[in-house]
């Protein structure tokens, strides 16, 4: 009965490293759990973060700048003062809004995202930043037309809006690449749609040129009058010239 007694302690202290060692075992795997769970969620809000700035970046380069081009470019054609006015409005409404936009992205990267400028698309980004808003400072400060510096004015802002416009495009597409990289998502379907954007903004770009030649061109009714081919004279009159040539 003295011997029982004595190895129940001897037993319970036999057996307690094993408890300890159990609900260590236990808490390291519910943290391990946890740890994963906090990852996912973290890699779905950088995801849902990437997206949205992507989307920022593409609404301002990709979309309201070249629509701001295309507005610039016809009312470089039109002659009405009024007309004329709202154009340049609109043009004017169309940049602020895409600075503004560029804006909320880069800041949005630069407390969400690592910014180590170690690839392309975040140099790009970084100097297409500093284009926009130089291109909105000359906007601003523009001369009056007639003046002596109108033209120096003019070629500066065309070249700035094309440098803009070019490097927006281009990082546009580094920005679906390097999504692709992050989120081992393919960005190929992104990639085709904005390429489909591009070309038929371009199309727009080359048509907008070439419409008063084809109003010239009697393809659609302009104010010039569409004149007669040969082959649309009439044969009576044709009989009538014919007539009045000498033997």
């Amino acid at each position: 009965m003295l011997y029982k007694q004595r190895s129940l302690p001897l037993a319970v202290l036999t057996q307690l490293p094993l408890v300890v060692c159990s609900s260590i075992v236990h808490i390291k795997t519910g943290n391990t759990h946890s740890s994963g769970k906090n990852k996912t969620q973290m890699t779905a809000k950088l995801s849902s973060e990437i997206a949205i700035h992507g989307f920022l970046l593409w609404a301002s380069m990709g979309f309201l700048v070249p629509v701001g081009i295309l507005v610039m470019r016809k009312s470089n054609r039109e002659e009405c003062g009024r007309r004329l006015k709202i154009l340049l409005y609109i043009h004017g409404v169309l940049q602020i809004l895409s600075v503004l936009l560029l804006t909320a992205g880069a800041i949005m990267s630069f407390i969400n995202f690592e910014n180590a400028f170690n690839n392309d698309h975040q140099r790009l980004g970084l100097a297409l930043y500093g284009l926009v808003w130089l291109q909105m400072l000359v906007g601003i400060i523009r001369p009056h037309r007639g003046s002596n510096a109108r033209s120096g004015w003019f070629f500066v802002h065309w070249l700035l809006g094309t440098a803009v416009s070019v490097l927006g495009i281009i990082n546009i597409y580094t920005g679906l690449q390097a999504y692709g990289k992050k989120t081992s998502r393919s960005a190929r379907i992104w990639t085709i749609l904005f390429t489909v954007e591009i070309c038929l903004i371009a199309l727009l770009y080359l048509f907008q040129e070439k419409w008063e030649y084809i109003q010239k061109q009697g393809v659609i009714l302009g104010n010039e009058p569409v004149q007669p081919t040969e082959q649309e004279i009439s044969p009576t009159y044709k009989q009538k010239e014919t007539a009045e040539e000498p033997c």
